[in-house]
């Protein structure tokens, strides 16, 4: 007979010891048999709240629950019940889903393993008394055989094993895992392990034991091999372990679990050890690799001159700045007209400085596309963007050491120079695609023909980065300017291309020397090489026949010949500065710069301000 609600009776009928029906969305017993009356001492079961009777905490019936709902059908020993004298029962739970009543309702059928347990020792030892003292003692001796062997074999294994009940208690640990842990069995033995030795993960993250593969086996039934993991020493340092948990049955019953584990610290830091050195080995060869192709290009691009010709009172206080500034690591920023040896002036302070042995690494920013400027800057991942297919360090990263000579300041975008600035400032850099930071020590050493004043005031350069980068200025001169370093240089450049094209070096009459110096040379000495050598190759009567074609001539700017951005804008800005002086400063009216060049004033005064022109100029 059962004692509940009249609507729910009918489903316990049938029931075996103390169970109850309870409706878990309103926490209410709809029904109870007399066991569980007599079970819980009271009769008044059925209409009452459930929670109240629960003596363990709350979640492990929670998470009984969600498997009862999950299964269908499930045990534990997990959750404790209290009489109403909050006497503590000791239990084993079966749980049930009841869909057919609608719901969230539950079957609860309770075992009182206290009782269980005094009938199981009463029972034992009726038959052992039945059997006589001689069969006791048999029984005695087998099991203690049972157990002295199952220990020797437990010790003698090299890896370490415990084993827990189904409530995560530990039942036995072998002398390898107390070696390996530093606990004893009398710290661990019928305590939950879990808290003990495996708490947390490696980075600090509290590690509960639902998420465990160890909880899983004894809960789920599942065996788990995990090959990393960390549990904790005694003394509260961490060891790395992989092992592998298994189930354990009691006949048809699910009783816990044993654990087999094995320190791998050692391992693991050897191949973490490997790991990193094949990660070094790799960076060093793209890392060589790359500087290899640098000074290739560099010997494959050679300049006709290779040391600073010339007795001007420019030259020499070129070289005298180089001199004072090549011992120190200070930044420098070398400014010139295209042409008058800002790269030769940059190469003269890396080879006198102490950076000597490591490579120069050259940016030349009009050469890279401004998309991938940044990558040409600070390198990328492999997968860091369409096209990287592999791992490459940037010009930054390369000159790592050395010196990073940046051909044209001007030309890097806008947005990349703030970048380019903090990594500087912070002396390290990441590749593109990554989070990992490299150490930097680099010496930077800029070159310009702007007008970096007028680049600042027009937008298009950051005021920070050049001063930053403009700790030491070093201007070269244009060749226009210092007409008698014309001889020694067109000497040099001489001797250097015959000696290249194989031919005899021809005589330099004095009124050729006056004709050279008298040219402007725009193209400054760049411009200079190019005439020497091709003189040299038109000439066959011992004397050196000098071609020097002008400006003016359609023959210096063919179909073919191209201008970079640079060159274009310096034109736009040395034209417009012209008109002005000519119109008198008036850009507007009819002898206004604006009519001189065909243009609206409104687009003049926009133009003027568009290149950041002022009175000054």
């Amino acid at each position: 007979m059962t004692v509940g609600l009249p609507a729910y009776d009918s489903y316990l009928v049938g029931a075996f010891g103390p169970t109850l029906l309870v409706d878990l969305g309103s926490d209410r017993i709809l029904a109870a048999t007399p066991g569980a009356a007599q079970l819980f001492g009271d009769d008044a079961l059925a209409g009452s709240r459930l929670s109240p009777r629960v003596a363990t905490d709350f979640t492990q019936l929670i998470v009984f629950i969600d498997e009862v709902f999950h299964r269908q059908d499930a045990w534990t020993r997990r959750v404790a019940f209290q009489t109403t004298t909050s006497q503590r029962l000791i239990c084993e739970v079966h749980g049930r889903a009841m869909p057919q009543v609608g719901g969230d309702v539950i079957l609860l059928n309770i075992i009182d393993l206290a009782a269980l347990n005094d009938r199981t020792e009463r029972a034992e030892a009726a038959r052992m008394y039945g059997g006589g003292l001689l069969e006791w003692q048999r029984a005695q001796a087998f099991f203690s055989e049972l157990e002295r062997q199952n220990q020797l074999i437990l010790n003698a294994a090299g890896e370490g094993i415990y084993g827990v009940n189904a409530d995560g208690k530990t039942t036995f640990v072998n002398r390898a895992a107390q070696e390996m842990l530093g606990w004893t069995t009398e710290d661990l033995l019928g305590r939950d392990i879990h808290n003990m030795i495996h708490h947390h993960h490696l980075n600090g993250e509290v590690y509960p034991s639902q998420q465990c593969p160890i909880y899983q086996s004894f809960r789920f039934e599942q065996v788990n091999r995990i090959e990393d993991e960390v549990f904790w020493r005694k003394d509260g340092k961490p060891i790395r372990v992989e092992y592998v948990s298994t189930p354990i049955y009691e006949g048809q019953v699910l009783v816990g679990a044993v654990v087999i584990f094995r320190d791998i610290t050692e391992r693991w830091e050897n191949e973490r050890k490997l790991r990193d050195a094949m990660e070094e080995v790799g960076a060093l060869r793209d890392s060589l690799m790359q500087e290899n192709a640098y000074l290739q290009e560099a010997i494959n691009n050679e300049r006709a001159h290779h040391d600073i010709i010339g007795h001007s009172g420019a030259v020499r206080q070129v070289i005298a700045q180089i001199d004072l500034v090549a011992r120190t690591d200070t930044n420098v920023l070398i400014t010139g007209e295209n042409g008058t040896g800002k790269s030769l002036v940059a190469s003269a302070i890396h080879n006198e400085s102490p950076r000597s042995r490591r490579p120069m690494i050259h940016l030349k920013g009009g050469a890279v596309s401004p998309d991938a400027i940044e990558s040409e800057l600070f390198g990328h991942v492999r997968g860091a963007f369409g096209g990287a297919l592999r791992d490459k360090p940037g010009k930054l990263e390369l000159a790592h050491g050395g010196t990073l000579f940046i051909d044209e300041l001007g030309d890097i975008p806008f947005d990349q120079q703030g970048k380019l600035l903090e990594t500087l400032q912070c002396r390290s850099v990441a590749r593109l695609g990554e989070d990992r930071e490299r150490s930097l020590d680099l010496r930077v050493i800029a070159a310009t023909g702007r007008n970096l004043e007028r680049e600042v005031q027009a937008g298009r350069m950051r005021q920070d980065l050049v001063l930053f980068l403009n700790v030491f200025p070093i201007h070269c001169t244009p060749l226009r300017d210092r007409p008698e370093d014309i001889p020694p240089l067109a000497s040099h450049l001489l001797k250097l291309a015959c000696k290249r094209l194989g031919r005899n070096q021809p005589i330099v009459t004095e009124g050729i020397m006056r004709q050279l110096q008298r040219y402007d040379w725009p193209g400054n000495v760049r411009e200079l090489a190019n005439v020497i050598e091709r003189s040299a190759i038109v000439s066959r009567g011992g004397k050196l026949v000098v071609d020097i074609r002008t400006p003016s001539q359609p023959s210096v700017r063919g179909a073919t010949a191209l201008l970079t951005e640079a060159e274009v804008e310096q034109i736009r800005i040395a034209n417009t500065i012209a008109c002005l002086k000519e119109a008198g400063g008036r850009v507007s009216g009819p002898n206004g710069a604006a009519a001189l060049l065909g243009v609206r004033p409104t687009t003049l005064y926009s133009r003027i301000q568009k290149l950041g022109l002022s009175s000054r100029d």
